[in-house]
């Protein structure tokens, strides 16, 4: 499979994903768990059948320890016991925020607020804007059929 298009051979295209993968690495840098940021990001893939994302987190994610029992269960984490609470607030506030077209309302305040119990507002900032990084992320790959399996861990960082 061959992308559509290659972003960086683009000057618009170049100079805008500078800045977003800049915005990228502000939210890896945050307070939220780097583990917690994997799972969310890897979920959100899942979700928007994203291949060259599910490629690179389930990679990264690897590459940083994260089991593959993890790994392998997060598409069916509600019936999973190895997540703890916290992540299991954040992967609820990563669905609904994912599926805001067919939630109609988004994060419902019951999922906001176990997100709440576990993470601070500084935390919880980091995490809705990855939530909406990687719909974005998702949506460029997609549209553009960027292809997966040749990721290596770290190849972007």
């Amino acid at each position: 499979m061959t992308a559509r298009l290659n972003y960086l051979t683009s000057p618009t295209g170049s100079r805008t994903l500078k800045h977003f993968m800049a915005a990228g690495r502000s939210i890896k840098e945050s307070a939220l768990p780097a583990a917690t940021q994997e799972l969310v990001a890897l979920r959100v893939s899942q979700i928007n059948g994203c291949a060259a994302c599910i490629d690179m987190h389930t990679k990264d994610a690897a590459a940083a320890g994260e089991s593959a029992v993890r790994l392998n269960l997060v598409a069916a984490w509600r019936e999973a016991t190895v997540f703890t609470d916290a992540e299991r607030a954040a992967l609820a506030v990563a669905e609904q925020g994912t599926r805001v077209a067919d939630a109609g309302t988004g994060v419902d305040d019951e999922v906001w607020a176990a997100a709440a119990k576990h993470y601070d507002d500084d935390q919880l900032a980091a995490l809705v804007i990855l939530v909406s990084f990687m719909n974005t992320a998702n949506r460029l790959n997609i549209i553009t059929q960027q292809p997966a399996g040749s990721y290596q861990p770290g190849q972007f960082h």
